[in-house]
């Protein structure tokens, strides 16, 4: 496996461009959030009688979703791990929050579209191709790199 420096140093070859990378800042944890919100979306009625609870904030298929994620960033590094927690945390309570104002599903697929046409919009401006056309494990690489990015400017 991929040291965490090999993972950002080789994603960070296709987002050399300042507006890309800016793009990229929003749209990243947008589509992380909006995937959150399509797991949240299937119905839990197995998971909420396996833990006892209907409220969806507990007995969600995003928990279930986000173990082989949470698995890999531990990998890379525990900080890496616990950054990529606390936002998949985050996401779960605003999703949960989403969803008693308005229909989760369809808000989802929205934020979804219009953040990967953000991402493609970037990659136009840079000139080449998304990583994950490369490696499909750099879709998980991509919220990390951000965030990663994100802390070294403070």
């Amino acid at each position: 496996m991929r040291t965490m420096q090999q993972w950002y140093s080789e994603y960070a070859e296709s987002h050399q461009n300042k507006l890309n990378q800016s793009i990229h800042y929003i749209c990243v944890p947008l589509i992380f959030f909006s995937i959150v919100g399509l797991f949240m979306s299937i119905p839990n009625g197995f998971l909420a009688d396996l833990i006892g609870s209907d409220s969806l904030l507990f007995a969600n298929w995003a928990i279930v979703g986000l173990i082989l994620p949470m698995v890999f960033y531990s990998r890379l590094s525990f900080t890496v791990f616990l950054r990529m927690l606390i936002f998949s945390a985050i996401c779960i309570v605003a999703n949960y929050y989403l969803s008693l104002v308005t229909n989760l599903l369809f808000v989802s697929i929205g934020i979804f579209a219009l953040a990967w046409i953000g991402q493609f919009y970037g990659h136009h401006i840079e000139g080449k191709k998304p990583s994950f056309l490369k490696d499909l494990q750099f879709l998980l690489i991509g919220p990390a790199w951000v965030f990663e990015k994100i802390a070294r400017k403070r």
